[in-house]
């Protein structure tokens, strides 16, 4: 028996771990107990120095002072203070008036926002209880679908997992050892992907099945002009006029070899400036020339689109850290709020507390995950991992394939945070090992891990939904009908399809990886062993270097000048010290 301890302890430490979690308890004690548990085992065995435990102080320490995890209550805070700003609300309001003339505009709104609010807040459960709560009952209004409508809401509401500031990039980042700004820049073209193909599909719904997917009627839209034309050309006009500002913007100050992602930002920046500068003039000076809706729309994207370029912006930039633009997302956040005097004590001190909750959630987690891995790795479990994952047939694809598969069903019951502290520091180092860059792993593992919050039945967008979705039938305030309620069975039936897209994602990243890799700078094409050393040639070269033997020469001076330094040096140490003057003369 013993012996049988020994050779395997590393897997039955692992299987222990898996068993007490689906037993309930909660994930932060049950790392921390069964590390301690088989730290004690593996002493009494002799394969453990008792000085083992020892190390625990410092690796704790280690989390305390991890500077990228401050990131974490940042962005945490931000989301939750423009949750309640009211910034949703007329988002979704305006992009659905927008929308709102072609079937299935609704829905085409909820993803453009669930994108919006994703690029700034970064907080699932902030995007899928506001977009619930506002779009939710007018989508039930006007004939969508139920489950459609659940489904389309609680994918774009994950969308916050994905696109920057997200903050499982956040956290994977920590543990894969790697740069958050260079993750954030990896992930942003498979976000916005994803956002493109929940579009997709809702194009395809209006396309089969329109009734699902109505049109909103001519009553709805309220933003008409007085001639009852709807505003939209005005609209194209300025979009037009802003995206060729930008483009040639971007044409006359950027080249081939500037980096990609500041000229987007710098360029985008300047054509949202034209856009708001067309803007202004037009309201002030009362020129007519732009439609009520071309206005709503400039004055309302204005705001997400600041507080993106001041987190995102300045990351993408160089100008500050993730941790850095965090604290200025929060604070862009508190003046958002101040602006449209929404800001109370109430609610600053609703959003300190569960920004409280959450990091102490994160840091507890992280700490069972650091006891859990020093006993492990002092058993070399992750040497039995390596090897179990290192010898699956297929190498490189093999590998990804048997991982996602692995996370995937590992997602019905673990959130995120747990599968990226208990899984990612498992897999990473094979990974590295099998050649596989981190950071378009990274971005890999959390499109798959974005399905954790789909998941039926244990998916948390669907438990943030179902808390705000109708439970009974009720009235509606603006028709007086009676509206009939949404079922848990619609919510999960909805989420099935927008799971499905979130697999063909994986697939996309895993066929396609240069839309990851645009995070890195354009190679260099130096040879490394071509590389020559020129140094400058002297002003001016003594007159003796010409002669034969004034080399030699030059040396035997050289040596004597050094002889006579050092023996100087050594007779100032053998001189007597001087007496210091008496203070009474």
């Amino acid at each position: 028996m013993t012996e049988f301890l020994i050779a395997n302890i590393g897997p039955l430490m692992f299987g222990t771990l898996v068993i007490v979690l689906l037993l309930g308890y909660p994930v932060a004690f049950s790392l921390a107990a069964v590390g301690i548990g088989y730290a004690l085992v593996g002493i009494y065995l002799g394969l453990l120095p008792t000085s083992l435990l020892q190390a625990l102080p410092q690796r704790i320490w280690g989390v305390m002072s991890n500077d990228t995890l401050l990131a974490v209550p940042f962005f945490t805070f931000m989301g939750l203070i423009l949750e309640r700003s009211g910034m949703a609300e007329d988002l979704l309001d305006t992009i659905g008036q927008v929308f709102g003339p072609v079937r299935g505009g609704l829905a085409y709104a909820v993803i453009f926002v669930g994108a919006l609010l994703a690029a700034t807040t970064g907080v699932v459960a902030a995007s899928v209880i506001s977009m619930g709560l506002i779009s939710l009952p007018i989508m039930l209004r006007y004939g969508y679908d139920r489950r459609f409508a659940s489904g389309v809401i609680a994918a774009s509401g994950t969308l916050a997992q994905i696109i920057p500031p997200s903050l499982v990039l956040i956290i994977m980042a920590d543990q894969l050892g790697k740069s958050v700004g260079d993750m954030y820049a990896g992930a942003f073209i498979p976000g916005i992907t994803l956002a493109c193909l929940y579009a997709a599909y809702t194009i395809g719904v209006s396309a089969v099945k329109p009734s699902w997917v109505p049109a909103l009627p001519m009553e709805a839209r309220t933003l008409r002009e007085p001639d009852g034309s709807g505003g939209a050309r005005s609209l194209l006009i300025l979009t037009i006029v802003a995206v060729l500002s930008a483009v040639a913007f971007a044409h006359f100050n950027y080249g081939p070899d500037d980096p990609t992602d500041e000229m987007i930002v710098v360029a985008a920046s300047v054509g949202t400036g034209v856009a708001f500068f067309a803007a202004l003039v037009n309201r002030f000076l009362k020129l007519g020339l732009l439609s009520r809706l071309a206005e709503r729309v400039v004055f309302v994207m204005i705001p997400p689109l600041a507080l993106i370029f001041l987190v995102l912006g300045t990351i993408f930039l160089g100008v500050a850290t993730p941790t850095e633009g965090g604290a200025m997302g929060a604070s862009g956040a508190l003046i958002m709020a101040l602006v449209r005097r929404r800001l109370s004590l109430k609610l600053l001190k609703q959003a300190m507390d569960t920004t409280a909750k959450l990091s102490t959630f994160v840091v507890f987690i992280l700490v069972g995950a650091r006891v859990f891995s020093l006993t492990f790795y002092g058993v070399n479990g992750h040497v039995w991992v390596e090897h179990l994952l290192l010898n699956l047939p297929g190498g490189q694809l093999g590998f990804l394939i048997v991982v996602n598969i692995l996370i995937f069903f590992l997602a019905f019951f673990l959130d995120f945070f747990e599968l990226s502290f208990i899984v990612i520091p498992l897999v990473g180092p094979v990974a590295d090992k099998l050649g596989i860059d981190l950071i378009w792993f990274g971005v890999l593992l959390g499109v798959n891990m974005q399905t954790s919050f789909m998941h039926p039945p244990f998916g948390f967008a669907l438990f943030y939904l179902r808390s705000v979705a109708p439970a009974k039938d009720y009235l509606d305030k603006v028709t007086g009908r009676l509206t009939a309620r949404v079922t848990t069975g619609q919510i999960y039936w909805g989420a099935v399809p927008f799971v499905l897209i979130q697999v063909v994602m994986i697939a996309l990243v895993i066929s396609f990886p240069q839309m990851v890799m645009v995070y890195k700078a354009k190679e260099s094409t130096l040879d490394p062993t071509k590389i020559q050393i020129q140094l400058p040639p002297s002003e001016t070269a003594p007159a003796d270097a010409l002669v034969p033997g004034a080399s030699s020469n030059t040396n035997e001076q050289q040596e004597k000048e050094e002889a006579k330094d050092s023996q100087s040096l050594e007779d100032a140490f053998k001189a007597p010290a001087t007496p210091a003057p008496s203070a009474g003369k």
